[in-house]
């Protein structure tokens, strides 16, 4: 009797056993949407030694109408610990999509789990992006949170105290530092912003208004810097005309530049002055003669009678 009764005990769990049914499956299914980033996510299930490792699958409106109910896994998911699944880049269409999961420890794996309920992209929750406002000297200027290419922004900015004069400017690139106005000295300007995707055609609320003020300092320094540049250019040209001048006083000073003398000029060839002087010095040689003494004595007597 106890012979055939593990026998129907074994014939019975056999089956399961193989098909590892006796592993649960994942509960409390989920997805977390919020600003077009979405994620899959579940509860996890315990197990004494060993990691559980989950595998996630979608289904789209192609492959339930067009590609007989197939599945197709993700990769990034497939034998993770984790209990959720990005799948931002998986929901490309704004269609409805299935989901499901499933867990393995070991050889054993659970059934597939599946979303209760079809997702579609268009219920994704759209929030306020962050912004930080600055004043540049008297320049009003907005830094955006980047949220990626599929997101565009409405910034509506005004001058506090006129709130009836209210400008709206479009961003479509977040990576850059927005010029919005020029302040007047003073002022104080207030600015609020709001997300759009045109995929889903849906908006999210305006943000919380912030405002800066231009200090009067940097309006002054801004507003005179082009006078002060030319003043500095001028005195520039100035002193280099000053210096200028007064070298060539000192040089007309120190150094004239005077003529010389007619007698200092040479008229001929340094070589012809040469010869010329030894033709006289030889003129004078053949002039000079030598006397007798008494012939310069009776001259002497001669010059004193």
């Amino acid at each position: 009797m106890a012979t055939c009764f593990r026998s129907f005990l074994l014939g019975s769990l056999m089956p399961l056993l193989v098909s590892g049914a006796l592993l649960p499956a994942p509960q409390n299914i989920t997805i977390l949407s919020t600003n077009m980033k979405h994620f899959l996510v579940w509860s996890p299930l315990t197990a004494l030694g060993e990691a559980v490792k989950y595998s996630v699958e979608f289904q789209g409106e192609y492959e339930r109408d067009y590609a007989n109910d197939s599945w197709i896994p993700i990769g990034e998911c497939t034998g993770i610990s984790a209990t959720q699944c990005d799948i931002t880049e998986d929901i490309s269409a704004t269609v409805p999509y299935n989901l499901r999961v499933r867990a393995a420890l070991g050889t054993e794996v659970s059934r597939w789990a599946t979303l209760n309920g079809l997702f579609n992209r268009v219920t994704t929750s759209l929030i306020p992006p962050m912004l930080n406002v600055m004043a540049d000297g008297h320049h009003l200027l907005v830094e955006l949170e980047h949220l990626g290419p599929a997101f565009e922004f409405l910034v509506r900015y005004w001058r506090k105290g006129q709130e009836d004069q209210v400008y709206e400017k479009v961003v479509r690139d977040s990576n850059t530092t927005v010029h919005l106005e020029t302040m007047e000295a003073g002022a104080e300007y207030c600015v609020k912003a709001q997300t759009y995707v045109e995929a889903i055609n849906r908006s999210s609320n305006f943000s919380q208004a912030q405002c800066v003020k231009a200090t009067e300092s940097k309006a002054f320094s801004v507003m005179f810097a082009p006078i002060f540049f030319v003043a500095f250019v001028v005195a520039v040209f100035i002193l280099f005309l000053l210096a200028w001048k007064t070298c060539q006083l000192c040089q007309y000073s120190c150094c004239p530049n005077e003529g010389l003398p007619d007698t200092l000029k040479l008229t001929e060839s340094p070589a012809g002055i040469l010869n010329y002087r030894g033709e006289e010095a030889e003129k004078c040689d053949m002039s000079v003669h030598v006397q007798p003494p008494d012939e310069l004595l009776r001259f002497w007597i001669h010059d004193a009678l």
